[in-house]
């Protein structure tokens, strides 16, 4: 599918600026990639089928493969520990995924409060599994053009919450610092409280988007 492509030359100018300090717009170019990246491995595992071959394209080579790698593997973590919280997000929002603006509205809502507190690469995971889980739910639902909106949206939201604590960290790939436990006894305590917290939010952001419908 075409919002799920990626081509040589965009993955190369993605992954050229990890040699250097980003600008504001590089790290939102690499924060929707990512997503795309993230989504593209959701979609596969949910076993949901596409019209187009190259939508399964392989991730991007170099530093940004790592990130993504590193992404993924935490995202399994908060997905392991409580699954149930990122699967049906729409139907748990109750919202329809008819309308872009109910869809965008609801993912800047769940965005925001997840990071009411304060930022941490726990919280980031997380933006990344309520994304790539309200995806899944689109394309279920027929509705595979929100997959763009939905990445546009997560681009935009980095843009105006995250971009300057990405650039005091050198950009995404400082998240290949964070360890992640191959052992499933033993889960980040970071991860932990991250994934709790987002069960909370869910039941927030339902009732505050309640009353609009």
């Amino acid at each position: 599918m075409e919002v799920l492509r990626r081509s040589s030359v965009f993955a190369a100018e993605v992954m050229e600026v990890f040699d250097r300090s980003p600008t504001d717009k590089e790290l939102v170019s690499q924060a929707k990639a990512l997503c795309r990246d993230y989504i593209n491995s959701r979609l596969i595992r949910a076993g949901v089928s596409w019209s187009k071959p190259e939508c399964n394209a392989p991730v991007p080579g170099g530093k940004l493969a790592e990130v993504s790698t590193i992404l993924l593997r935490l995202g399994d973590e908060l997905e392991y520990i409580r699954p149930n919280v990122y699967r049906n997000i729409a139907r748990q929002l109750n919202i329809s995924l008819h309308s872009e603006t109910v869809v965008t509205d609801a993912f800047l809502a769940v965005a925001a409060q997840i990071f009411t507190a304060g930022i941490t690469w726990g919280k980031v995971v997380s933006l990344y599994a309520v994304a790539a889980g309200l995806a899944v739910d689109c394309v279920r639902h027929a509705q595979p053009a929100m997959v763009h909106t939905i990445v546009d949206c997560l681009g935009e939201f980095v843009r105006k919450t995250l971009v300057t604590w990405l650039k005091r960290r050198g950009g995404w790939a400082d998240i290949t610092k964070c360890v992640v436990n191959t052992d499933p006894s033993l889960r980040s305590h970071w991860l932990v409280a991250a994934v709790c917290s987002f069960g909370h939010f869910l039941k927030a952001i339902f009732f505050v988007l309640l009353p609009e419908r």
